[in-house]
């Protein structure tokens, strides 16, 4: 019997702090609209630098392992630099950081996934390894793209959110808290949401 692909095994397990599930879903009329379609969303998944067309909220710059500004779809170890509303770290230098721990593309005869993991990290040239985001490095986000028959969904799932108050200076744990609770009372949604809609955008 051919193994089947369970979310379960994709996103990280939840044991602390919040959590947030953003999905969408567009049907199509036939295999092969939906077999070009999921590689036009897959692509847009990947190419961290168009996000900012789709959330709506935030931007992001996808930064190499050196640092760098990359204009190419992400890898893994990549880190992705987040400009949120309002006063960033001080740590990350004026902005929030991930990075890309997993990319992988499975598929069997009922379905597709493409799924990429990322967690907080500390800014790229920062040797200390201080976490340069408002959630702790517990926190993980995992942003899929699955097709199944006729219907592609695009999904993001956030696990494990607490408000980083343990990493930097004063202003960056109160700064923080601040963000960290409005994600916790769903003030993030919105812009997952709209990522997820805009990923399977025509």
């Amino acid at each position: 019997m051919e193994n089947e692909i369970d979310l379960l095994d994709i996103i990280p397990a939840q044991y602390v702090g919040s959590s947030m599930d953003a999905v969408e879903k567009r049907i199509f009329t036939s295999q092969e609209e939906a077999d070009v379609f999921f590689a036009k969303a897959c692509e847009r998944l990947l190419l961290i630098n168009e996000w900012e067309k789709h959330s709506g909220i935030s931007s992001f710059q996808l930064i190499d392992a050196n640092g760098i500004r990359a204009e190419r779809k992400a890898i893994i170890k990549d880190f992705i630099r987040i400009d949120i509303p309002g006063p960033g770290t001080y740590a990350g230098m004026g902005y929030d950081w991930v990075r890309i721990e997993d990319i992988r593309l499975l598929e069997n005869s009922e379905q597709q996934i493409l799924y990429m993991t990322v967690r907080p990290s500390c800014h790229p040239m920062d040797k200390d390894g201080t976490i340069a985001h408002f959630l702790k490095a517990e926190a993980t986000s995992t942003f899929i793209v699955r097709k199944v028959k006729l219907e592609i969904f695009a999904e993001e799932h956030g696990r494990n959110e607490l408000a980083n108050t343990s990493d930097g200076s004063f202003l960056d744990k109160s700064r923080n808290l601040i963000v960290g609770i409005a994600a916790k009372i769903g003030l993030s949604y919105p812009q997952w949401k709209s990522l997820v809609k805009g990923l399977l955008r025509d």
